[in-house]
């Protein structure tokens, strides 16, 4: 038996052996299921904006310094399309679901795209840190309530001309006036509302009532924000005799010395894992 084999059995086994498990969800996860922010799906989506402005990827183009609020909100709901709205369930999200249904199971997450709720995870079970391509906010924070954006996005993308909305679509808040802003944390104005507080919780609730084996199944975390979930997990699976650390990072799936004997590492495809895992139910 070779040793990625190894590897997989005993994480199936550590699975299987949990009365818990804890989903640490990066940009990874939603890369491996298809939601790609560079190569050929930006081209599908974005070639007249690459060839004016001269984008490189969805991401550094989220950083651009737009003139005008039209011509901001007309890059943003392409963006908020291709990632939020038309992309639908994915297979990869499918059967990681599928994977941990029957446990006690938390997610979290600093992906943005909606994916676990698209896919069906369980509301209630899903702490999204870092926001949602799907709400808007005040830009200045002048209050903490969100506002949801399909129909908005879907006639921005629409009426789009000469890579800007209509001014007259240019989003406002209700409460000061002033400019809306997609709720993604990027500053100190980012809102978090009352479902942000209710869910941040709701996780560190089903932490403290942790009783029994547990694993930390931590997929797709860099080092953009180590401090939501890489870090944590890390120290938490070295505080925790019952925990076990599954690490799936193309990238960056070494283990800290202090854990190597906790801590199971892969950085093969995502996909692949989930399907042997599986496969062995």
């Amino acid at each position: 038996m070779d040793k990625f084999t190894l590897r997989l059995d005993k994480a199936k086994k550590a699975i299987d052996e949990a009365d818990y498990i804890i989903i640490g969800a990066g940009a990874g996860l939603s890369t491996a299921a298809g939601i790609d922010y560079t190569g050929e799906r930006f081209e599908k989506y974005f070639k007249d904006f690459i060839e004016e402005y001269g984008f490189t990827d969805m991401y550094s183009s989220g950083f651009y310094p737009f003139e005008s609020q039209e011509e901001k909100w007309a890059y943003w709901a392409r963006h908020v399309f291709a990632n939020r709205y038309d992309v639908g369930k994915t297979s990869v999200y499918q059967k990681l679901l599928k994977l941990v249904e029957d446990k006690e199971y938390f997610v979290l997450t600093t992906n943005v795209e909606h994916q676990f709720w698209i896919n069906g995870f369980d509301d209630e079970r899903i702490f999204a840190t870092q926001g949602d391509y799907g709400l808007l906010q005040c830009e200045k924070a002048c209050h903490d309530r969100l506002y949801p954006n399909k129909e908005q996005v879907f006639e921005w993308v629409e009426k789009t001309e000469n890579f800007r909305i209509p001014s007259d679509l240019v989003p406002k808040c209700p409460v000061c006036g002033e400019n809306m802003d997609l709720n993604l944390r990027k500053d100190s104005y980012f809102v978090e509302d009352a479902k942000w507080h209710e869910m941040n919780k709701n996780y560190y609730d089903f932490l403290d009532n942790i009783d029994g084996k547990f694993v930390f199944l931590e997929i797709g975390v860099g080092f953009n924000t180590p401090g939501i979930i890489r870090y944590p997990f890390e120290q938490m699976t070295y505080s925790n005799s019952e925990a076990t650390l599954i690490r799936l990072n193309l990238d960056y799936p070494q283990a800290i010395p202090e854990n190597k004997d906790k801590t199971i590492s892969f950085d093969e495809d995502v996909e692949e894992i989930l399907d042997y895992w599986l496969s062995r139910i």
